[in-house]
């Protein structure tokens, strides 16, 4: 099964589970997190279900590519790193 996990800096903000999923694709296993803590989900998409632009995630070491439909498929030993982006100076 695939394994999402969340940076420890989303932590502080909300309850961040690591997630074991059947998911073939990013969104469902994003999904699977949202079921366990709903309130997750504003943290990670807006308000029109696309990826928050201050929040990269990386499945396998690759950047995703659809930020949109966040449709990058997963396979059965994927990991899924999900982390706020940093910014400043």
């Amino acid at each position: 099964m695939a394994r999402i996990e969340f940076t420890p800096q989303l932590h502080r903000f909300v309850d961040t589970p690591v997630v074991d999923t059947p998911a073939t694709v990013l969104r469902q296993g994003l999904d699977a997190a949202f079921a366990i803590n709903p309130r997750l989900r504003g943290y990670i998409l807006d308000d029109q279900g696309h990826l928050r632009v201050n929040v990269v995630i990386f499945i396998d070491g690759r950047r995703v590519r659809d930020l949109r439909g966040l449709t990058d498929p997963l396979g059965p030993e994927s990991r899924v790193h999900v982390l706020q982006a940093l910014s400043g100076g």
